[in-house]
């Protein structure tokens, strides 16, 4: 190689500069360093306390410095109010994960950090974390806090247990669900004074399981006055929390009615519900309806699938699907494609990839579901799950489940099951068909038994 075509070959190599308006913020609680391209400012790494006055002296600057675009990591939620000021005042702000900006050992520094991440930002070496739209992200706080809501009431459910067994007073034994009528009723009879069980086990709801006698005799305890206190105090908790679930559901309605006003009217009504849906823990309306006016499609027809669960799908993933490209990006987004570690040309790992991601999450407990069920899900699921084990078929139902998923909200099509006995007769052609491969591959011929058999009569 000529030294002309060596040097032309470097220059080739060099890193292009992909956004020369580029800045990058490291993120700290007290205070955050902005670095912007050197030829900006004879100063252009500066320094911002977390205040709002502050917040909003470091949008002027960048705006004064002519920047379009700013990247920062995901640091806790201290990232949240900086990326709000800067994207309402017009800049484009990228949110990168911590593990695709890592800097090279040894200098380890906040200044340090800020002017890599820009770098790496101007050369297009970031990629930006999911974000829905502002109305999609309001929707999502209020889905997440609602969940957080029930967390924090079902440990008040454990403290009640907790207060009665100490009491002696045995109701989880005899009711499914301390928290159902008969539960409730109970409780807050124990609660208002009455400790006699004949009288607390003849508030049993018909439908409960376990006769009147045996609540009787499960409701005979030890009562105190310290425990007495831990129930009602426990109760009262819990009573508070379910109000502002209400409340919260209401916030929720209203911003799905937002949503279904920007959105074109469904052009066909909403089909049947497959199965009746018993959820205790399921918002306060329609949840169904509510959505089908939003997307235009019934997603509870997707096996797997009830109402409340879209609705937390819906809130973490959006509705925009174009944001990847294809089912493939956005099963690798939710981390449940194969990953690819190779070196030496040996695959040493397939492994999916670990994640937090809470759609992914959701998509696993959909599969969960499809152990037992007569579809062609169902069987493709305990099919993986005799052979590579339950953990690994959970993941490869749930990527499947995603994929429908996706197809359903940017194509708008229709989930229509084909049912058991076609999923067996694809997978026995399948098997059919290496088997022919590998007895051609060895100078052999696949023949059927009924046909040897005639042969030899």
């Amino acid at each position: 190689m000529t030294r002309r075509s060596s040097h032309r070959s470097r220059r080739h190599e060099r890193l292009q500069v992909v956004h020369p308006d580029a800045a990058a913020i490291d993120i700290g609680s007290r205070f955050h360093l902005v670095a912007i391209p050197p030829d900006r400012d004879p100063v252009p790494v500066r320094r911002f306390e977390s205040f709002t006055e502050d917040l909003i002296r470091l949008a002027d600057w960048l705006v004064e410095k002519h920047i379009t675009t700013v990247a920062m990591e995901s640091t806790g939620v201290y990232w949240i109010p900086v990326f709000e000021i800067l994207e309402e005042r017009g800049l484009a702000v990228i949110l990168a994960n911590a593990r695709d900006a890592k800097n090279v050992p040894g200098r380890k520094t906040d200044i340090n950090d800020a002017q890599w991440l820009q770098r790496l930002h101007a050369y297009g070496l970031l990629r930006g974390s999911f974000r829905p739209s502002q109305e999609l992200n309001s929707l999502r706080a209020l889905v997440r806090h609602r969940e957080r809501l029930h967390a924090y009431a079902a440990s008040h459910i454990q403290h009640m247990q907790k207060a009665l067994m100490e009491m002696n007073l045995q109701l989880h034994h005899v009711v499914t669900d301390i928290t159902g009528k008969t539960g409730m009723r109970i409780l807050r009879s124990i609660v208002s004074g009455q400790q006699d069980p004949a009288v607390l086990a003849a508030y049993r709801d018909p439908r409960c399981k376990a006769s009147e006698a045996t609540i009787r005799q499960a409701l005979t305890g030890h009562y105190r006055e310290e425990h007495l206190l831990a129930l009602s105090q426990s109760l009262s908790v819990y009573d508070t929390y379910q109000t502002l679930v209400g409340e919260c559901d209401r916030h929720i309605e209203a911003a799905l009615k937002r949503l279904a006003a920007t959105r074109p009217a469904p052009q066909a009504p909403l089909p049947p519900p497959r199965h009746r849906e018993a959820n205790p823990n399921a918002p306060a309306f329609d949840v169904r309806g509510a959505l089908y006016h939003v997307i235009g499609t019934d997603l509870t027809q997707l096996h797997g699938f009830g109402s409340y669960l879209a609705l937390k799908l819906i809130a973490e993933c959006g509705l925009d699907m174009t944001r990847w490209p294809t089912a493939k990006h956005f099963t690798s987004w939710l981390a449940l494609s194969p990953g690819s570690k190779i070196s030496g040309g040996k695959v040493l790992s397939s492994r999916t990839r670990r994640t937090k991601n809470r759609a992914a999450a959701l998509l696993r407990l959909a599969a969960t579901t499809l152990s037992r069920t007569d579809t062609a899900l169902g069987a493709f699921y305990r099919r993986l799950s005799s052979r590579i084990g339950k953990a690994k078929a959970v993941t490869a139902t749930a990527r499947k489940i995603a994929v429908l998923f996706y197809t359903t909200l940017r194509y708008g099509r229709t989930y229509q099951d084909p049912g058991v006995d076609y999923y067996e007769a694809r997978y026995r052609q399948k098997i059919l068909k290496n088997l022919r491969r590998r007895a051609e591959g060895l100078g052999y011929e696949l023949t059927p038994v009924v046909a040897v058999e005639q042969r030899v009569s």
